[in-house]
């Protein structure tokens, strides 16, 4: 069952196999996981909404046409799902904030303390935590999940060329991280 292609498992599943949904929750669970966590920047509130995008895509089986990847299909919704999670998040930081100074710290609080970290892959995974979101979220797919720029853009809902700007600026603002932290040397 593990040899079936994507489409076929949806096929089966349409037909009442309901649980070879999990063939498919195995396939995509740890590259869907690894872009929440960069985009949400929290463990917890990955694993929820990797669960609600899930959920998503079993209830949207029916409806899934078949005219892109499934992998494209799903990553759509677990990214737009992250994109509601954070929008709902900042709604609720705005409403808490009282003024500017709060704002600024805030800011101040978090840790780049990256000399305690040992492994190279920590320490580029820390970095890219520290992006903005859209820009950890295009690297994310990009070099670590192996997405293409054309899928990136169907997930996106973006354009091509504006998939190539995200990756051209995420990677200048990263170089910019190394240079801050004085890591240049590290990584040549």
């Amino acid at each position: 069952m593990k040899n079936l292609t994507d489409f076929e498992i949806i096929e089966s599943i349409n037909r009442g196999n309901h649980s070879d949904f999990s063939i498919l929750v195995d396939r995509y669970k740890n590259k869907a996981f690894s872009l929440l966590k960069r985009m949400l920047k929290n463990d917890m509130e990955a694993e929820e909404i990797l669960q609600d995008s899930f959920l998503k895509a079993f209830n949207g089986l029916k409806n899934f046409k078949q005219e892109s990847k499934f992998s494209t299909w799903f990553y759509r919704i677990v990214y737009n799902t992250a994109l509601t999670k954070l929008s709902s998040k900042r709604r609720k930081i705005e409403n808490e904030m009282t003024s500017v100074e709060d704002h600024l710290e805030l800011e101040s609080k978090v840790d780049y303390n990256l000399a305690e970290q040992k492994n190279i892959s920590e320490v580029i995974n820390s970095l890219i935590e520290k992006l903005p979101e859209k820009y950890s979220s295009v690297i994310n797919m990009f070099y670590l999940n192996g997405i293409s720029c054309e899928e990136i853009a169907e997930i996106t809902s973006t354009s091509v060329s504006n998939v190539k700007v995200l990756l051209y600026r995420a990677r200048n603002t990263f170089k910019d991280i190394l240079v801050k932290y004085n890591l240049t040397e590290e990584f040549r």
